[in-house]
């Protein structure tokens, strides 16, 4: 089979994966060569000279933006009690490289890069700085096609989840942010009680609860006291949140 025919073998082939991606995520582009260009490495353009193909940093530069924006206004109103500086350092925790690849490998992009031969051959394709960047430039593509609300739905299924279920909690101050709600909100004290001590001591798991006076507010579980106790505040927060008698009083 000849170089030309291998090659064009090749790109209906990206184009099939690029199409059910698609499919898969209830997105269509506007500009299908927009989302060609979020997945095209530098390795690839510097390979195919001859041909239109461009590499997706500058991509990259303006999903980096994009993301940072939606992330912030996500935040901003998902946790009204949280401070700039706890904003500041979750935002950072989510849009770190680690985290972008996760979400790219659970997105499956590796399967979707434009790579030249040797960054092909030395694992580029599992990269992971180079599956953040896809991420990013991704996130710009889909932005300069359809605008911030395709992004924002894109990042609902994706990140967002991520941080309600804890999985950011590691830089999460829910403590804090309660102690601030009830001082907005309600009278009374707030206090942690150790409910249950489990496990060997090398796999210890501590069950904490946290009460409004003599109301429990919520319960946690995690692998130290600390840890229970901001889980315990993280419930406690959903749960005064969505109550309709938000503004209560509390009895001590």
């Amino acid at each position: 089979m000849g170089k030309m025919k291998k090659e064009l073998l090749s790109i209906k082939k990206m184009e099939v994966r690029f199409q059910q991606f698609q499919q898969q995520h209830d997105i269509q582009f506007n500009d299908p060569k927009l989302l060609t260009k979020a997945f095209t490495h530098s390795s690839y353009v510097n390979e195919h000279r001859r041909k239109p193909y461009e590499d997706n940093e500058r991509l990259e530069f303006l999903g980096d933006a994009v993301l940072e924006l939606s992330v912030s206004h996500y935040l901003f109103e998902r946790y009204p009690t949280m401070s700039e500086g706890e904003m500041t350092k979750l935002r950072a925790a989510i849009v770190c490289e680690p985290s972008l690849v996760i979400f790219a490998n659970e997105l499956e992009f590796g399967k979707l890069i434009l790579l030249g031969k040797g960054e092909e051959q030395t694992g580029g394709r599992m990269r992971p700085a180079l599956l953040a960047d896809v991420f990013e430039a991704f996130i710009g593509a889909l932005y300069l096609d359809q605008g911030i609300e395709p992004v924002q739905v894109m990042l609902q299924k994706v990140i967002f989840p991520k941080v309600e279920s804890g999985a950011f909690s590691h830089v999460m101050d829910f403590k804090s942010q309660l102690q601030e709600f009830i001082q907005r909100h309600h009278s009374g004290t707030l206090s942690y009680e150790i409910l249950k001590e489990k496990g060997p001591a090398h796999n210890r798991e501590f069950v904490s609860r946290v009460l409004l006076g003599t109301e429990e507010l919520g319960t946690g579980s995690g692998r130290s006291k600390k840890e229970a106790e901001q889980h315990a505040a993280q419930q406690a927060l959903d749960y005064l949140k969505k109550r309709p008698d938000d503004g209560q009083q509390v009895k001590s």
